[in-house]
């Protein structure tokens, strides 16, 4: 079902087909595009599914300093491997497809709706690559990335350390030069000394090598740390050690697994604790777990935050995969399952036997809602990765609207769909009723997967206080005017259709009261007084920008014929106007108002 949805969205909607004017894309069509999806839909089928209750049952496991994975992980990892998706929007000379980023997630948007964790590390290590691919040196990239999109080593991201989580200006991974190791043909060659934690797919043996990367700070002459995050810099750690020609040297670098985190659910992908630097000597004696710098030092969040933009926007379309993975099952178990009374006019039970409980209001409410959820989180999602693809070939003019437009809803392709595609599924267990609360359905690994999706690659706290303390303000608020002007055409299209004049109406409405809140919470330009409600910003402004995404759907599936797929988006948007927009009006009033409560608490007052 989700595949209906997902063509719809791209070609309906989105005109990806008109990409393959544009050079890059031009050996595609709309029968290449269908010819990946094919592939993509089928791996999933025939090997994603089935092994996804598997690894949620055999959790990994630590022996002898290794992690160890059920057959299945592996499985799953050579099919993403062999499918080519690792390179798929690459250029052909490192093995690539060339494919438009809007493509490339529509495809992986059905492995992880077949298998969230199993999808994870294949996600990291292409982010990892483009990484290297955007900042490293031709060395770095022949090296390290062309072997990630190749799929012979996989990689990670190293941020979190435990002592400060999201903080990571606090870090205390340091990074020593390396004597004589100024001219490496890698890169300039430091020892690094640290625990992170946090890392998924921190150590496995699907792949002969992994990649880290890893944020520290280089001392000063006197020793001292750097403070806050403008020192960190960026360093290449491999699992093991390797030589300018890619080929392994056969010892393991100073990095160890200190232990796993054992998580409520997204067990297939390992995550582990890594120690740096504590006492494994590499082929020369020297202690210290050896990294490569990448990039100028002190800028290493600058280059962080290419992987971690881009794995925001996989995170969200993750979340929608997951929520969109519960509908369907609920959707099923609802046409299947019989139970209770059809009600007549005058409120008695119908005589006739049980009906499928999808003929009860209240369950079709559950339904709709989902439906609600997770298309309008794949239609945000595939949104912001088609514009990626602006930025990426589109005239210079364009690809500069593309980019700031980009910027400001990344906070929310990120938190959005994480939140309601986390009451997607929880309603998917609601629709089971007490079977969905047992191990017999697969609605339960549903909720535990997709609720780390709220927390990983920033808390919505964090995306709260980018979204309101920097996007919505940038270059004078350039982005928001952008965002007008979208929402503008689309509200004026809607105007032309009697049935939607009123949608139209209420989200011009929805969109100036996100401007009041704005005007509101900065009056008086305190960041304290401004933030203390950041969240409940995002919350409404996630809700109006899916307000705004689900009328474009609904115009356009509006004007096609009145089949079934199209009489459903309709009926969603519906939903969305007069069940979801309306919540907004609760979460901007303290901001704009400045609300005090939350700020004011007292930690004493909690347990009084």
């Amino acid at each position: 079902m989700m595949r209906k949805t997902l063509d719809f969205l791209l070609h309906d909607w989105l005109a990806v087909e008109a990409l393959t004017s544009r050079p890059r894309f031009a050996d595609h069509s709309r029968e290449t595009f269908a010819a990946v999806l094919d592939t993509c839909e089928r791996i999933t089928a025939d090997i994603f599914v089935p092994a996804n209750r598997i690894v949620d049952v055999e959790e990994p496991r630590v022996e002898n300093g290794v992690v160890v994975l059920p057959d299945a992980a592996y499985a799953t990892a050579r099919a993403y491997v062999e499918s080519g998706m690792l390179a798929a929007a690459q250029d052909y000379d490192v093995g690539g497809m060339q494919l438009p980023y809007v493509v490339e997630m529509a495809a992986n948007a059905m492995f992880w709706k077949g298998g969230i964790s199993l999808g994870g590390g294949s996600m990291l290590t292409v982010g990892n690559a483009n990484l290297l691919m955007a900042h490293g040196t031709p060395a770095q990239r022949r090296v390290f990335a062309h072997n990630e999109l190749a799929g012979r080593w996989f990689g990670t991201m190293c941020l979190s350390e435990p002592q400060a989580g999201s903080g990571l200006g606090d870090i205390l991974t340091r990074a020593i030069a390396d004597a004589d190791g100024a001219d490496d043909p890698l890169g300039p060659r430091y020892r690094l000394y640290g625990n992170k934690t946090w890392i998924s797919n921190g150590d496995h043996e699907m792949t002969e090598n992994i990649v880290h990367l890893v944020l520290a700070k280089i001392p000063d002459e006197s020793g001292h740390l750097p403070p806050g995050a403008k020192g960190i810099s960026l360093f290449i750690v491999p699992k093991k050690l390797v030589d300018e020609r890619g080929e392994l040297t056969g010892a393991r670098n100073d990095v160890s697994v200190a232990g796993l985190n054992h998580k409520l659910g997204y067990r297939g992908l390992p995550n582990t604790l890594l120690n740096f630097g504590e006492g494994r000597h590499p082929v020369d004696g020297a202690a210290g777990a050896i990294g490569y710098r990448v990039g100028r030092p002190g800028e290493g969040l600058k280059c962080m935050f290419h992987m971690m933009n881009e794995a925001r926007i996989a995170v969200g379309l993750g979340a929608a995969a997951v929520g969109f993975a519960g509908y369907e099952a609920s959707l099923r178990y609802a046409r299947e399952r019989r139970q209770g009374r059809a009600l007549t006019a005058d409120g008695k039970s119908s005589a006739d036997g049980p009906v499928p409980i999808i003929e009860h209001p209240d369950v079709r409410r559950m339904l709709l809602a989902q439906k609600a959820y997770v298309e309008g989180a794949l239609a945000l999602s595939l949104y912001c990765a088609r514009l990626v693809d602006e930025v990426n070939t589109a005239a210079p003019d364009a690809s500069a609207d593309a980019r700031r437009l980009l910027e400001l809803l990344t906070p929310v392709a990120k938190s959005w769909p994480s939140e309601w595609g986390v009451e997607a599924n929880s309603l998917a267990i609601q629709v089971h009723g007490g079977y969905g609360y047992t191990r017999d359905f697969p609605v339960e690994q549903y909720w535990r997967d997709n609720r780390l999706n709220m927390i990983h690659e920033g808390t919505h706290g964090i995306q709260g206080l980018d979204l309101l303390g920097r996007k919505v303000r940038q270059n004078e608020g350039a982005a928001m005017r952008l965002l007008r002007a979208k929402i503008d055409a689309t509200i004026q299209a809607a105007e032309s259709d009697g049935g939607l004049k009123a949608r139209g109406d209420a989200l011009r409405a929805a969109f100036g009261s996100l401007e009041r809140a704005i005007e509101g919470a900065w009056m008086h330009n305190d960041h304290v007084e401004a933030l203390a409600n950041a969240t409940p910003f995002l919350q409404a402004f996630g809700h109006v920008v899916v307000a705004w995404l689900w009328l474009d759907v609904g115009l356009v599936a509006g004007r096609g014929s009145p089949s079934p797929r199209n009489q459903g988006f309709c009926q969603a948007m519906a939903y969305f106007y007069d069940f979801e927009l309306p919540k907004i009006g609760a979460w901007l009033g303290p901001v704009e108002g400045r609300s005090p409560v939350c700020r004011q608490m007292q930690d004493e007052w909690f347990d009084a």
